[in-house]
């Protein structure tokens, strides 16, 4: 089988396109006319900043997907896949890691070598973008790209810069070869994500089809496909490309793409189909604990550098648990994030508190008086029971058994690379303040008792947060939004949640009274900064 190019041709071609990028890039648009353009579409700034350098220091990349999706992807609504000579990998790394990019591995069920993916936060929008780093032509099905198709110095070589964007695309005819290629390998309905997606992505592959015929001439793509392929397949290519069915529906061109490709093959057919059940059964797993199970087990993409346990602490009323939902959903779609609620309150409780926290309406009716540090809303200056303090002691052993265990979990969670959300944390500064032990509220406690309570307080200390982000309020709003809370309790628990210090942790204090999109915007910087 021939390449697209015989070595030599390519090499000279490319080093002509090096030389001549610099009048290319002139020639092409403004990256400060393009940042100015408004609308849902609009490029974002740290993605033109990138490519502008990439463009600075000639560096030979291109955009390697459909041409009819950048604009999306330099909007950061989709990923950005850039396909970068071998020889420029490490000025390519320097210039994005310079640029406000930070590298995050890959778990071992989901890496290939031929592919690093760098994040960056784009403060502006608020979004983190993403932007894969080829440095092969890897295809082949989400799981497993098992094919490395030996084109790249001839695709980067007839790479040009797109007639409305500051961004190097492929030649039409390169882009379809790579869309029938990737539209036989990559879509097999064993693959479950595959499968997941199907008539999405038979959408996509349609309308870049359609797109491409616009664009190309039958005569051109043959000529390109007689390059790489047998004759006969490379007719079949045409055929596909200008007159054929659906792609998803053109079986025959589909099994000898497969064919022709097959020398390029990282694992043979039995060993790609063992390793492509083996990571779609992780992927499903991975999938289960993301949404249901919040176990500690990295799944998809770490933190660099080790994880991180955020915890969000404030007054009912000042607006937790929607920042940790904030925090959840613009981290979760791309790194590994798992929450944690230390409360009792409506968050989700543990296996182990679960039946307890069920009979509290059942038993709570009996109980008329409460100590008025306990109390939750409407304080009660009445004596606690002896029934309800035994009622207690138990209640307040179970709650600490379940904090340790969240503790443990949770900074095992951060050592393999997770991002730990927490709604709320243990201390035991602040006695009157939520997230305390509960004994000391009553005098008489068996000591064996009141140091099984100490010992997940003690271990807080010694395993504190990252970051702590403290959302203050004034008594005014969280009276508005908790007009429950008796105006008394408010004003004790807002002062004492301004003398909580958690030793060894970054404490930031982030005004809950501003409208929540600044709240919001505040905090992404900070933990962006911590990661």
């Amino acid at each position: 089988m021939a390449n697209l190019s015989s070595g030599a041709s390519a090499h000279a071609t490319v080093d002509s396109v090096q030389r001549t990028h610099r009048d290319e890039t002139l020639r092409g648009p403004s990256f400060a006319t393009i940042a100015s353009v408004g609308g849902e579409n609009r490029p974002v700034a740290l993605l033109l900043s990138i490519l502008a350098e990439f463009h600075r220091q000639h560096l030979s990349y291109c955009y390697w997907r459909s041409t009819r999706r950048v604009s999306a992807a330099l909007s950061g609504n989709s990923d950005l896949d850039l396909l970068i000579a071998r020889d420029a990998q490490q000025r390519c790394q320097t210039i994005l890691l310079s640029g406000g990019f930070k590298l995050f591995p890959d778990t071992a069920n989901r890496l290939h070598p031929a592919l690093c993916s760098y994040l960056g936060y784009d403060e502006p929008s608020g979004r983190i973008v993403h932007v894969h780093v080829h440095s092969h032509l890897a295809v082949g099905e989400a799981l497993l790209k098992n094919y490395l198709l030996p084109w790249e110095a001839a695709i980067l070589a007839r790479a040009a810069l797109h007639p409305t964007l500051p961004i190097k695309v492929l030649d039409p005819a390169d882009e379809a070869l790579l869309l029938v290629a990737r539209g036989s390998l990559e879509r097999r309905r064993t693959d479950p994500v595959a499968l997941r997606h199907w008539t999405a992505t038979s959408r996509k592959f349609e309308l870049d089809r359609q797109q491409l015929r616009e664009r190309l001439e039958p005569a051109t793509l043959r000529n390109r496909a007689h390059a790489v392929f047998a004759d006969d397949v490379a007719d079949m290519v045409v055929d596909g490309i200008f007159y054929g069915l659906p792609l998803e529906r053109q079986s025959r061109l589909q099994r000898r793409i497969r064919r022709e490709l097959a020398a390029y093959r990282t694992f043979n057919a039995v060993e790609a189909r063992a390793r492509s059940w083996t990571r779609a059964v992780l992927w499903v797993a991975g999938g289960l604990n993301q949404n249901l199970l919040h176990a500690p087990r990295p799944w998809r993409r770490r933190v660099p550098g080790g994880g991180r346990v955020l915890a969000v602490i404030g007054v009912d009323g000042s607006g937790k648990t929607t920042v940790v939902g904030a925090i959840r959903k613009w981290l979760g779609a791309e790194v590994d994030v798992i929450p944690t609620y230390f409360g009792t309150g409506d968050g989700r409780p543990s296996l182990l508190l679960l039946p307890f926290k069920l009979m509290v309406p059942v038993i709570a009716p009996w109980f008329k008086a409460r100590p008025k540090s306990i109390a939750q809303g409407k304080s009660s200056r009445h004596p606690s029971e002896l029934l309800y303090s035994v009622l207690l002691m138990v209640w307040a052993t179970v709650v600490a058994i379940e904090k340790r265990n969240k503790l443990l979990a949770a900074h095992r969670g951060a050592r393999r690379g997770l991002i730990v959300v927490a709604d709320r944390y243990p201390h035991s500064e602040e006695l009157d303040f939520n997230d305390g032990p509960l004994l000391a509220q009553l005098r008489k406690v068996p000591l064996w008792l009141r140091r099984l309570e100490a010992g997940p307080y003690a271990l807080a200390r010694r395993l504190p947060p990252d970051l702590v982000i403290k959302l203050t309020v004034t008594p005014e709003t969280a009276a508005r939004r908790e007009p429950d809370m008796d105006p008394a309790v408010a004003l004790q628990r807002i002062d004492a949640l301004q003398r909580l210090t958690f030793p060894g942790a970054r404490v930031v204090s982030i005004n809950g009274d501003q409208p929540l999109a600044e709240v919001i915007r505040a905090i992404k910087r900070e933990v962006w900064g911590l990661l």
